[in-house]
């Protein structure tokens, strides 16, 4: 029998100020620590106007975190251990900033537009785009190429969207409830938008649930170079 997928601890932040980032006086949530007790995830806004889909959690740069495509984060406990076996550091859960630290969901592998029941709760979510590693994450993870190491290994973990609302806890189980026809992964996703642009095209077929955003980049880079120039 496969293993049963689980969250192993849900992980909030309060803003912090780090030498590291320009957003917001310097001020960054990306400290993600696991708490006790049910925490409340629902639709947080537009992006921009709106941060965490957690209650209690702090996203301090809405130009690039946050809103209704970037409500929640998760990672795999079995992903930090990876990391820590190639580190040589202990990585607590949340470690990474993510909300909800995973056991036994292969996250990467989910596809885009898949969707999670968790917990006896009904809150439901989406996969809607891989995380692209920024300067923040470097200066908080304190790792030499912090951010080509992560490439590399395309193990980014996973935004998602709140279709139902409700509470989360660590505990809860975490089940596959639709899982879309095509064959993008978090991580094909990935890998397209850094490393392999020419995966670029093919993840079109997943552009109904790709993150809004994500998809405007995609279909920029896409573009001919003299698309829209005068004549």
């Amino acid at each position: 029998m496969p293993k049963p997928s689980y969250v192993r601890s849900v992980n909030v932040a309060r803003a912090m100020t780090v030498p590291y980032t320009d957003a917001d006086g310097n001020r960054t949530g990306i400290r993600k620590r696991p708490v006790d007790g049910p925490v409340a995830v629902a639709a947080p806004g537009p992006r921009g106007a709106a941060g965490s889909g957690l209650a209690g959690d702090d996203v301090c740069d809405l130009r690039f975190h946050g809103g209704d495509e970037q409500a929640v984060y998760a990672y795999a406990r079995e992903d930090l251990d990876h990391w820590e076996r190639e580190t040589g550091r202990e990585l607590v859960d949340g470690r990474f900033g993510e909300n909800l630290t995973t056991t036994g969901l292969d996250v990467n592998a989910a596809l885009i537009g898949e969707r999670w029941r968790i917990g006896a709760a009904g809150l439901v979510l989406e996969v809607t785009s891989p995380r692209i590693p920024c300067r923040t994450f470097a200066g908080w993870v304190e790792e030499e190429h912090w951010v080509k190491r992560f490439t590399r290994a395309a193990r980014p973990g996973a935004f998602l969207r709140v279709i139902t609302p409700g509470d989360v806890r660590a505990g809860d189980t975490v089940e596959v409830v639709h899982r879309p026809g095509h064959h993008v992964t978090v991580a094909h996703l990935f890998r397209a938008m850094t490393l392999e642009p020419g995966l670029l095209p093919g993840v079109l077929v997943a552009a109904d649930t790709i993150n809004r955003t994500y998809l405007e980049t995609i279909r920029s880079r896409l573009r001919p170079a003299s698309a829209g120039a005068g004549t």
